[in-house]
């Protein structure tokens, strides 16, 4: 079935919450594991249901912010989803205390249950009202970011569709847009400061009504953190600062150099990886997709039947238009058994990465559809961004049909982009950790916090405050998560990490590290994080010596590159 042609009901709440109810009673009553095992059936088939009507309504609103329906739908499920929290916590608990668990773990394993009992520790009925404040200030976040109208030369522009003059090689144009960009958003910082500020406290609020200090704890279980610790996070974050902040300092000195420019970068001449321009992919958006198609037709045969279902039945929403929102993402939509892409291209390389990252997350999807409970399709968020980010480096053979002749660049541009990721987005994460264990730091104090973070993460950006907002460091509120996924962004640099191991074993056996792939890939959400890994032969990023490596093999690999004839 077409997305188009894919019907969108709301549900009714009262019915939604009855019928819940009654299931779980019925599952305490139950006197036989094949009774509950129909029960609990039963109950993913109604979950099945409402999440799909859930996932239309946000897809359709994100895909046009300005639709008076889809913004209406958008506003319902941002009060009923706290409320239906509370039914899914009874079932939750009635499902934890039967007497038929050992008999439930046997078929389905004992992760749902070890799930269950985190989310139990991230919720409770008091918090209702702030997890309805919370999705209203979200929301108001996504539509003030999505109704930027930048006026730059002869055009006015969203945000995403600014994105390639940022990077244009013109000097003058690209700094140009990079001052145009930041004076958005410091004409907006008022009131960006002020959605943040109610939304830490209102977070710090939500931790401390549950028994915790503030928020941290609490946000770990709303992420589903179920096998490593806030410790562990701040043991890799120490390993980025020793291995990998040095490699990616000399990346970017040796940038500095090819463009002729003076160390530390501006923001704007940091995004201008060549003088003679970024990679850039060849073609309109449709030959990127028919690179896409020719790269996973030629993979496997399990990724040419998925990719083929995405284009065939139109499961992706690309193009940049007016009314839509920033960012991209991959979803599914259960009762009909298929992820979903919404990306905005803008003719640079991410829309290649659209392609195979958020692919990467659809492709583990598809793989994983069928499974029982739902919970299972996907893994934790850390987990999900290793299919996206390696998949990414499996499309380097296939990297001529999108790039064309700037293949080599992209090559260099994609490696080295990993490189230097992990230190920011390590940093967005320390960042989050400072502002919600000192929740009372005013909107100035917790700029001053990201710009320290910068010199230590990112010593090679200069903060002269030649560029509005950015050279201020103020950036952060620019990046998305923060604002809607606290404590989300460490999952990429973990990712990354194993994606780059992943990079590793292509360059010795391309064969060899599908197979490992897809032994990971294919294990869904059933296992944790450390034991997907454990199970697919690779090695965890919380050992100091994985990052260690991965950045001596890839540091290594870039020094040896011939950029001959690539100015």
């Amino acid at each position: 079935m077409k997305f188009s042609e894919m019907t969108y009901t709301r549900p009714n709440a009262e019915e939604v919450k009855r019928v819940l109810a009654s299931l779980t009673e019925k599952l305490k009553k139950a006197a036989s594991y094949e009774e509950a095992r129909d029960i609990f059936i039963d109950e993913e088939n109604e979950k099945k249901v409402v999440m799909s009507m859930e996932e239309l309504a946000m897809i359709r609103h994100s895909i046009d912010s300005r639709d008076e329906f889809y913004d209406e739908e958008s506003k319902f499920w941002d009060g009923f989803g706290p409320e239906l929290q509370e039914y899914s916590q009874a079932w939750t608990m009635a499902l934890l205390e039967s007497p038929f668990r050992a008999d439930f773990e046997k078929e389905f394993g004992d992760l749902m249950f070890v799930n269950a009992e985190i989310a139990l520790k991230a919720f409770s009925p008091e918090i209702i009202p702030e997890l309805q404040k919370e999705n209203e200030l979200v929301n108001e976040y996504s539509k003030l970011i999505a109704s930027a109208q930048i006026p730059f030369e002869d055009g006015v522009y969203t945000l995403s569709q600014l994105t390639p003059f940022k990077t244009d090689s013109n000097d003058e144009r690209r700094l140009a847009a990079w001052k145009a960009d930041g004076q958005w958003y410091k004409e907006h910082q008022d009131k960006l400061d002020s959605i943040y500020d109610q939304l830490t406290h209102l977070r710090d609020s939500m931790g401390k009504k549950l028994g915790y200090e503030g928020y941290t704890t609490l946000g770990y279980y709303r992420m589903g953190r179920n096998c490593y610790t806030k410790a562990d996070v701040e043991k890799f974050r120490e390993a980025v600062r020793k291995y990998l902040v040095p490699v990616a300092d000399s990346i970017m000195r040796e940038q500095a150099k090819r463009l002729g420019k003076s160390y530390p970068l501006s923001f704007a001449d940091a995004a201008l990886e060549f003088r003679s321009g970024n990679p850039r992919p060849c073609g309109t958006a449709d030959d990127i997709l028919a690179a896409g198609k020719k790269f996973y037709d030629e993979l496997s045969p399990e990724t040419s039947e998925f990719f083929r279902h995405m284009l065939d039945d139109e499961m992706m929403d690309l193009l940049s238009t007016e009314g839509k929102n920033a960012g991209g993402y991959c979803t599914g939509i259960p009762m009909y058994e298929t992820p979903f892409i919404f990306a905005n291209f803008n003719g640079t390389q991410g829309d290649v990465e659209v392609v195979t990252h958020e692919a990467g997350h659809a492709f583990e999807y598809w793989l994983n559809r069928k499974r029982i409970p739902l919970e299972y399709g996907w893994p934790s968020m850390e987990a999900c961004e290793v299919h996206s980010m390696s998949m990414e480096f499996f499309a380097w053979p296939w990297a001529k049909y999108f790039f064309g002749k700037d293949e080599k660049k992209f090559l260099y541009s994609h490696l080295s982009g990993a490189l230097t990721f992990i230190p920011y987005g390590t940093m967005v994460d320390h960042f989050q950790h400072i502002v919600y264990e000192k929740p009372d730091l005013t909107p100035a104090e917790r700029h001053a916090e990201w710009k320290r973070l910068l010199g230590i993460y990112m010593p090679w950006m200069k903060l002269d405050g030649e560029i509005p907002f950015y050279s201020e460091g103020e950036g952060w509120q620019r990046q998305t998560h923060i604002y809607g996924s606290p404590f989300y962004y460490i999952d990429y640099c973990l990712a990354q990490t194993v994606a780059l191991e992943f990079w590793a074993m292509i360059q010795k056996d391309k064969d060899d590290a599908w197979k490992h792939y897809m032994a990971y890939t294919l294990q869904g959400g059933s296992r944790t994080f450390t034991d997907l890994l454990k199970n697919a032969d690779l090695v965890t990023p919380f050992d100091e010596n994985c990052l260690k490596l991965v950045s001596e093999t890839a540091s290594k690999w870039l020094n040896e590159f011939d950029l001959t004839g690539i100015e």
